[in-house]
């Protein structure tokens, strides 16, 4: 058992970080007040190859596992990007592994490339306004016509799809009242985001604000066949294989945003000076730090762990959303502590531990609730009885 990074990992881990230092977190806060998508800093992991880390090296990736993805998402996040600079590639890196997996080879060839090279950008449309984490009862209909499917709609909190063109949709296309198991009758497709055939309208959020997330209405929406990707009405069991790198990779981000925080946290502590001495000396600063370090570190441990399992092709559900969520918790404590410490200085922009405090709570919240994942952890671990 070896819990140490390779060499090929630390140097992963290193180059990300150099190269996220190029964009200081002036740079983040900037783009945070105007709300703008930091087109320079994709373009910049573009360049240098890192969007494809994870997509095989016949499309034009890396050929690398979700460790190493994770790896390069929390470095991205503990460079003081947080969810900005995570959020901004995190779609590339992980969405498109339904294609991978389950992508005819045409569709393959046809689709990675362009993504991995940065020519198409990806948002993933599952999420409903009245479905919400139910998957099974999406109302968004995809009915077979001539040729292919016109899809009607509506999704919600569907992120980058201001700059977007493409998407990776889920859509019933068989009613759920005519499927055997509610589970069956829903199909997956990766094609065009038709503005024509899409109204996209920002959601003024919290935070993150330079990374958009949106509701999008469809109407009459055309797509081909050639653009449903796996057999019809297997596309929950499709994005089932997506949903644990997911939670795996927002681990990953979680623990780097905490990092980040707990960083400057301690800096300020050794610099700031009252009563004649710099408050990290006194115990009340101190230990609320080094808890949070520990909490940090511990759940980093079982991110990786699901990481590994995953890439090893083993059953990996129990680790990965267990990772999510200590990691989300122990983010949040370390951002509230960060907070803390900094005292009013903690609240203003300048010290960027606030806008850190407002990002943490997406993977606390997204793509799942702390209070789903202790359900799932007490049915899956415990065998006590499904509660949803």
């Amino acid at each position: 058992m070896d819990f140490s990074l390779s060499e090929e990992q630390q140097t992963i881990r290193d180059a990300v970080l150099k190269h996220c230092a190029q964009f200081s977190p002036e740079y983040w806060l900037g783009h945070d007040n105007d709300g703008t998508f930091p087109h320079d800093f994709y373009k910049s992991l573009v360049d240098a190859g890192w969007l494809g880390i994870a997509m095989p090296t016949e499309f034009g990736g890396s050929g690398l596992g979700i460790t190493e993805a994770s790896l390069m998402m929390q470095a991205i996040a503990e460079s003081g990007a947080g969810m900005s600079g995570a959020s901004a590639v995190h779609m590339p890196v992980f969405s498109l592994q339904p294609i991978a997996l389950f992508g005819t080879e045409e569709q393959k060839q046809r689709m990675l490339p362009p993504v991995v090279a940065g020519q198409d950008r990806v948002c993933f449309a599952v999420t409903e306004p009245n479905a919400g984490l139910n998957t099974t009862e999406l109302k968004t209909r995809a009915e077979k016509v001539e040729g292919g499917y016109r899809v009607n709609g509506e999704k919600i909190w569907i992120s980058t799809a201001q700059v977007a063109n493409k998407m990776l949709l889920l859509a019933r296309t068989t009613p759920l009242d005519q499927v055997k198991r509610k589970t069956e009758g829903l199909s997956l497709f990766y094609t065009d985001l038709d503005r024509s055939k899409i109204e996209v309208r920002l959601i003024h959020k919290m935070g993150r604000h330079a990374v958009d997330s949106n509701m999008l209405f469809i109407s009459g929406l055309f797509v081909p066949e050639e653009h449903r990707i796996g057999a019809e009405g297997q596309g929950f069991k499709i994005i089932l294989h997506g949903m644990n790198p997911e939670r795996i990779l927002i681990g990953a981000e979680s623990v780097g945003i905490g990092r980040a925080a707990i960083a400057r946290a301690a800096r300020y502590a050794k610099e700031r000076v009252v009563f004649n001495r710099p408050i990290g000396m006194n115990q009340g600063i101190q230990h609320p730090l080094a808890k949070c370090w520990a909490q940090l570190e511990a759940a980093n441990l079982m991110v990786f762990k699901a990481a590994s399992l995953f890439d090893q092709g083993k059953e990996c559900g129990v680790e990965a959303n267990a990772g999510k969520y200590l990691a989300a918790e122990a983010a949040f404590e370390a951002c509230h502590t960060a907070m803390l410490t900094l005292g009013g200085m903690g609240y203003a922009q300048e010290y960027h531990i606030e806008r850190l405090m407002r990002e943490v709570f997406i993977p606390r919240t997204a793509p799942i609730s702390p209070h789903m994942i202790l359900n799932f952890l007490a049915e899956k671990v415990l065998d006590l009885p499904k509660s949803y």
